[in-house]
This record gives C-alpha cells, structure tokens and sequence, in this order.
C-alpha cells in the first residue's frame, strides 16, 4: 500500500536554500561588504509602510531564489535602520543597490515587473542571455542591411555592453562606420578587437571589406563604368569587372557581385579569372553567412558547372 507523508522516524524534507536575509546597520559590513567579494549581493532598502515596496518584495525575492545562489539579497528597513540607507542617499524607495567587491555597482528604484528583475540579476550576475542577444544581433544586422545605420548602431552597441567580446557584434559596428564611407571610424574600432578575436569570421570579413573599399578608391565614377558598359552593347567581361571596381569603391557589394558573376558567366577566363577571383574576395568582404555570399555562391556554381 502507498503511504502519502513521511513515515515516523524520517527525517523531514529540506527546505528549499534561501538566498535571501534581514540586515541591519551594525551587521551591514558581513552581511553586504564581505560577502560582496563573493557573489554579488543586491540590497532591498524598504518600509513597511511602503505600498511599492511590498509590491517588489515577493518579485525580487522570488527572482533571488530562482537564481540559485548566483546572487544573495539582503533586505533593510530604513524605518529601523537608517544610517546605511542615509550614507547610500536612498532617498526614495524602495531602492536597489547591488554591490560586487565591496562597491555598489548598479541599482534602480520603484517596483519593477518581474521581468525587469531577472534581466536585472542577470546583468549583476554576469549571465549572458543569449537568446535575446542574438535576437538583437539579428535585428542590427537587418537594420543595417536596410540602411538604418543609426538603428543597427544602437542595437550592435547594446550587445557589445553585455558581451564585450563579440565579435559578430564589434564586426556589425565596424560595418555601420563603412556603410557612412568612414573607414577611418571602422579601423579604430577594428584597432580594439582583442587578439583572441583577430582571426573570427566576422571580424576577418570586415578588414576585407576594407581592404577592397580601399582599393576601389581609384575605380572612377560607376556612373562612368555604367556608360562604358552601355556603350559596349551591355556586354563585355572587362567592363563588368571595371564596373564591378568602381560599385566596390562606393560600398556596393551586392551590385559587384552581380557585375562579376555576369562577367564570368560570358567569359570565365577572362584576365585569368580576375573577376572569379575578385568575386570571391567580395564573398569574404560580405561575410561567408550572409546572404549575398549565399546566393552568390550558388549562382557561381550554376556558372561554372553548368
């Protein structure tokens, strides 16, 4: 027979760990400071009388515990103890501080909604969501290939505050400088990438990028590589490569890349392949996932074995 319960003599259930505790001023220092050094600790600094406060309480301590030690909360009644709280200049609650190494580091006031506070532990904890990171780094990126450049900017730069080494995300701001013609911009930026980055994808695509930005600079004019070809009966391998240079020189990947491949497809060896080879080092510049480097690919496939 199924016996529900504990059965006499055993030892009851464990509770669940609490990560969170009362503090007061005279134990501030072991309670927050000390254990600080640690884990991150978040302060709680509330009144009974505080509508909010009640509000938030449940929430951050729910959050707390669900972290699973990550970080502790200690929570003080300024009623009861209000030095720490005057030292601080909490002067609305309630008021959350979260110290690391002794410090306090981030904080904020009034009631969040629960989702606020776990994005809040999450950044005082150092946990990357990584999710919502490249639901952003994705964003950036459509952004950017859609010519919002100040939109993919802020998205690129809110992933780099949460994860400073990413590189798809260093490589996306680089990119936003070139999409402006500001390669001065992209090259400083390039300049900080840590040597453990220097060979990812990404980041070698965009030196790339610049690279042939920097040689189309003497190109000329596409509006004069568009007559040349025009003139020509709107064929002619050399001058869709010609044309290809100078669209490379304005930044225009997409339109090169088009150019190369029609110029390989009417004469694969022309030059001894210059524009298969050209081609590819656009691939490289738009980065080996994108889009164009896909189609392109498979385009050029097509061409070649056809």
């Amino acid at each position: 027979m199924q016996i529900f319960g504990n059965q006499p003599g055993s030892p009851a259930p464990a509770a669940p760990a609490s990560h969170v505790k009362d503090s007061t001023d005279g134990s501030f220092m072991a309670d927050v400071v000390e254990v600080s050094k640690s884990v991150p600790v978040l302060v709680d600094f509330w009144a009974p009388w505080c509508g909010p406060c009640r509000q938030l309480g449940p929430v951050i301590e729910k959050a707390v515990n669900a972290a699973g030690g990550k970080v502790k909360l200690v929570k003080i009644n300024i009623d009861e103890n209000p030095q720490v709280a005057g030292q601080l200049r909490i002067q609305s609650i309630p008021a959350v501080l979260a110290f690391v190494n002794g410090q306090p580091v981030d904080g904020f006031m009034g009631a969040l909604p629960e989702s606020q506070v776990n994005d809040f532990i999450r950044r005082v904890s150092g946990e990357t969501d990584t999710a919502a990171l490249e639901d952003t780094l994705e964003r950036a990126e459509a952004a950017l290939a859609d010519g919002d450049a100040g939109g993919a900017a802020q998205d690129f730069a809110a992933v780099l505050q949460a994860d400073p080494k990413n590189a798809r995300a260093i490589a996306g701001l680089a990119r936003v400088y070139l999409s402006q013609g500001d390669r001065e911009g992209a090259g400083e930026i390039l300049a900080q990438v840590p040597p453990a980055l220097a060979a990812d994808p990404a980041i070698a695509g965009v030196r790339a990028a610049m690279e042939l930005a920097s040689e189309g600079e003497d190109a000329g004019d596409p509006a004069d590589a568009w007559r040349a070809l025009e003139a020509a009966g709107g064929r002619g391998a050399s001058e869709r490569y010609t044309l290809a240079r100078a669209l490379i020189g304005a930044g225009d990947l997409e339109g090169a890349a088009s150019q190369l491949l029609d110029s390989i497809a009417e004469d694969r060896e022309w030059n001894e392949g210059a524009a298969r080879q050209l081609l590819l080092r656009v691939f490289d510049a738009a980065g080996q996932g994108s889009d164009l480097t896909k189609a392109g690919r498979k385009r050029l496939s097509s061409i070649l074995f056809s």
